[in-house]
C-alpha cells in the first residue's frame, strides 16, 4: 500500500501578503479606481504596483496615512512616503509593493498605468 503524504501548507510571499493589505485599506478608505500592477519580470523595484485616486487633497492625505497606519501595525514596516504634504500624488514605497495616490487630474496627467501595462497583441 503507498501512502500519499498530506497536502504541507504553502509559503505565503510577504510581499503578495502586503499587496493584499495595501489594497483592503484602499478599499476601505474608498479609494477610487485601483489598478493592481504585477511588475514581477518586469522590474526589479518591486513585486507589485497599486495606483489609485482619491476625490481631493485631503482624501488623497487621509488615504495615505491610513495606509501608512496599516503597514506599520501589520508588518512593522515604515514605509518611505513622499508628496503627502501637497496631496496631489503621494508615493508610498514600501519594498514589495509601491503605492501611487493621486487626484484624478494628476493621475490623468502622467497616466502611470500606460507605461506598465502590456502592450496589446498585435494581429
Amino acid at each position: 500500500m503507498t501512502r500519499t503524504p498530506g497536502l504541507k501548507p504553502v509559503p505565503t510571499n510577504q510581499s503578495d501578503e502586503i499587496l493584499a493589505l495595501v489594497l483592503s485599506s484602499l478599499e476601505d478608505d474608498k479609494a477610487e479606481d485601483i489598478v493592481s500592477i504585477d511588475l514581477a519580470g518586469k522590474s526589479s523595484m518591486a513585486d507589485h504596483m497599486v495606483i489609485c485616486s482619491g476625490r481631493s487633497t485631503r482624501q488623497v492625505a487621509a488615504i495615505s496615512e491610513k495606509l501608512l497606519d496599516r503597514l506599520k501595525a501589520g508588518f512593522g514596516i515604515s514605509a518611505k512616503v513622499e508628496g503627502k504634504d501637497q496631496g496631489d500624488w503621494v508615493l508610498i514605497d514600501t519594498g514589495d509593493v509601491v503605492v501611487h495616490v493621486f487626484r484624478p487630474e494628476v493621475r490623468e496627467f502622467y497616466q502611470l498605468e500606460k507605461m506598465w501595462m502590456t502592450p496589446a497583441v498585435q494581429a
